[in-house]
């Protein structure tokens, strides 16, 4: 009976996954499908607990306040803009757990003297080898977007011969320990043979790509986890690694495509190298003369308009400057100004990533439209407003054949009326590469801190 009863609770919590997930889709709906997905892994979370075996329930509470407590304090103390940090930290974490019982199965079993059997031992070498892999490689990521590390490519001679050559025997060993799951050395080579892969495959990719890695990766921990299912024989856990998986895999490919790349050059490519190189080239010919404007300037073209999009990019963040755009645009509102908010895929260090700010300081959800929806719209825009975007908007990506980014669809804030763009300086973005719109005729800087600005430029505004 008890066992029915689990396995009913982990059909319970696969359905509200899947209703979890789907509710992910739609900002309006995602604060349902977050309730709905913890709802489900409170019924997963219990049942396992039923189990019969369940060693110690005073490990499994002690376990449970520990890690409710570091959760807590880091959802308190993490800042929105340290988000994509936090994000690489918890698909690395996903990925140790994984490998982690993976490898107390290997103990146990060795002890025993009991090979497991059946899709166990195939399950134990790929839940160790991913979840290796997505732990490293999420460090990697970490330190990356903390700016602990350069944001530039990390290359070497022969890099990629070498890690194809490291990939091919750590699945010569998957292939071994399929076999003999009870060689606990050939275990212990994998997984240090798989930490390292996670290392060595991330560190080639530069800044301008950690989107679509954090979002491979949180695949990465789907499939580790849903690898550790089959290990315990736990359906929910391969149900639940199977959505993120696929899910995490259907985003890359939708992040891949915001930047008209494969996911293979994302890989292997080492685009911020090639960029640097490319904009090095190009920056000794003169682009054009910038100008630089004051918020006052500013405001007394926004009092003139009928439509304004405002465009966010990582600058706003670093700024923290999302509560001060929401004011802005509630001013432009009252005055009878249309707003809107122009997002980008790739806007920002993950994605989703000025979807979660802009939420954050409660800015309507039918005022954030997709790069796709929006672009149409510039020609007839008055003002776009451009927040520490650049490689977003840079229109070399539709102009210049010679461009590393030259077919990346972009949001095409260039064909509007006037354009502002608020930034620290004239320092390309993440990508590595100057952006032209800088030097239109149409374009005016106005350079400092976002916040400021925008607090300056409300108070201009409200004067008109």
């Amino acid at each position: 009976m008890t066992t029915t009863l689990i396995q009913l609770a982990y059909l319970v919590a696969a359905v509200l996954f899947i209703f979890g997930l789907r509710g992910l889709s739609s900002p309006k709906t995602a604060p349902r499908g977050n309730s709905l997905a913890a709802l489900g892994m409170l019924f997963a979370i219990v049942a396992t607990l039923l189990a019969q075996d369940v060693v110690s329930y005073g490990v499994v509470i002690a376990g449970l306040v520990v890690g409710g407590a570091a959760g807590a304090v880091v959802a308190l103390k993490v800042e929105m803009t340290a988000m994509p940090q936090m994000v690489a930290l918890l698909n690395g974490f996903g990925g140790a757990a994984s490998a982690l019982v993976a490898s107390a199965e290997v103990v146990t079993n060795a002890a025993s003297g009991t090979a497991p059997t059946g899709v166990v031992p195939i399950a134990i070498v790929l839940s160790v080898l991913i979840g290796s892999v997505t732990l490293t490689g999420s460090l990697i990521a970490f330190a990356e977007l903390q700016e602990l590390m350069g944001g530039q490519p990390v290359q070497y001679p022969m890099q990629q011969v070498s890690n194809a050559l490291i990939a091919a025997v750590c699945v010569v060993l998957c292939v071994v320990l399929a076999i003999d799951p009870l060689n606990q050395e050939l275990f212990l080579v994998l997984a240090g043979l798989s930490l390292v892969l996670g290392v060595l495959l991330v560190i080639p990719i530069g800044g301008a790509d950690m989107p679509v890695v954090i979002s491979l990766l949180n695949s990465y921990s789907g499939l580790a986890a849903c690898a550790a299912g089959f290990v315990l024989d736990n359906s929910a856990l391969v149900i639940s690694g199977s959505l993120v998986g696929a899910s995490g895999l259907i985003l890359t490919k939708i992040m891949c495509d915001a930047m008209n790349r494969s996911l293979g050059n994302v890989l292997f490519g080492a685009f911020g190298a090639q960029v640097e190189q490319t904009a090095i080239g190009a920056g000794g010919a003169a682009q054009g003369n910038v100008i630089a404007y004051t918020p006052t300037d500013a405001a007394v073209i926004f009092s003139s308009a009928r439509s304004v999009i405002i465009v966010p990019g990582y600058g706003m963040a670093v700024a923290q400057a999302q509560h001060a755009v929401r004011d802005l645009a509630d001013t432009l509102v009252e005055q009878g100004i249309e707003v809107n908010f122009a997002i980008h895929p790739v806007a920002g260090r993950m994605p989703g990533h000025m979807n979660v700010l802009l939420a954050e300081a409660d800015v309507p959800y039918d005022r954030l439209v997709e790069m796709d929806e929006i672009n149409p719209s510039f020609p007839e825009t008055d003002v776009a407003l451009v927040l520490g975007a650049n490689d977003v908007v840079n229109p070399a990506a539709r102009e210049d054949e010679t461009s590393p980014i030259y077919g990346m669809p972009i949001l095409e804030v260039d064909k509007a009326q006037h354009v502002f763009v608020i930034k620290r300086s004239m320092n390309p973005g993440f990508a590595g590469i100057q952006n032209p719109l800088f030097f239109k005729d149409n374009t005016m800087m106005v350079f400092g801190d976002a916040k400021k600005v925008m607090i300056e430029l409300n108070d201009q505004v409200k004067n008109y």
